[in-house]
């Protein structure tokens, strides 16, 4: 039991660590940058002691290159001087030193081979783990980008629903403004429709009457005829006046 109950709590911690990590993924890879150079650190480490060897070979080499060398001289003044026993003592020493430069030297090659090739290899881990986090630097970058985007997406949208929904308070307030519009003309309707013309009618043609019956009276005094002619009547009126003063004139006389 206490083994099951240990499995679930390292799962939460396992589900608690993953959300954590999703939502830092530019932690999360930094913190691979930071192992990553730890490693080749490391790396490098190792490298240099394998170069180390290979550098004590190539002393040891030429040491016995050296030793080589002297040993043949000697050898070779010995048996020319005739000292048999010496020349063979230095001969036996000539053989070990050229087996021993013989083994030296291929341990010497093998190890500058280990070397380019770990150096090889580090190159390429590299450059395959720094393309990898470039890689995951822009897919860091291409993510924020589509998260705001998308973040803008449903902002605009959001935006879209409240504008929506200003419209619907604005289409309703455009129904009660029509709506007190009807009313009022309604009202106004009955209003008109309730007022009594007949005595305004009958007051209007009055005055009409009245202002004819004046234009007449004054037309007719000033012997001006309505259609824009002198009046017949008034010169006729005008003329026997005339004619009777000189009569009355002459019988006076």
């Amino acid at each position: 039991m206490f083994g099951r109950l240990m499995n679930v709590i390292k799962g939460f911690f396992a589900l608690f660590v993953k959300d954590m990590e999703k939502k830092n993924p530019e932690g999360l890879l930094e913190l691979e940058q930071e192992n990553l150079r730890k490693q080749i650190a490391g790396y490098n480490t190792g490298l240099a002691a394998h170069a180390g060897l290979a550098e004590r070979l190539m002393g040891q080499v030429r040491k016995l290159e050296s030793e080589e060398a002297e040993v043949r001289a000697r050898t070779t003044a010995h048996l020319r001087a005739g000292n048999k026993d010496a020349a063979g003592q230095h001969a036996l020493r000539l053989q070990t030193v050229t087996r021993e430069l013989v083994e030296n030297r291929k341990q010497m090659e093998q190890a500058e081979t280990t070397y380019r090739d770990l150096v090889r290899a580090r190159d390429v881990a590299v450059q395959a783990a720094r393309a990898k986090i470039e890689g995951l630097k822009g897919a860091i970058n291409d993510m924020k980008m589509k998260v705001a985007m998308a973040e803008m997406n449903e902002m605009a949208s959001g935006m879209i629903s409240s504008i929506g929904g200003s419209g619907d308070t604005l289409n309703r307030l455009h129904e009660m403004v029509e709506e007190e519009r009807n009313k009022a003309a309604g009202r106004a309707r009955v209003a008109r429709d309730a007022l009594d013309m007949s005595d305004i009618n009958i007051k209007e043609a009055e005055q009409q009457a009245l202002a004819d019956q004046a234009l007449a009276d004054f037309a007719a005094a000033e012997g001006i005829s309505l259609g824009g002619e002198a009046a017949p009547v008034a010169s006729s009126r005008s003329m026997g006046a005339a004619s009777d003063k000189p009569a009355s004139e002459s019988q006076q006389g």
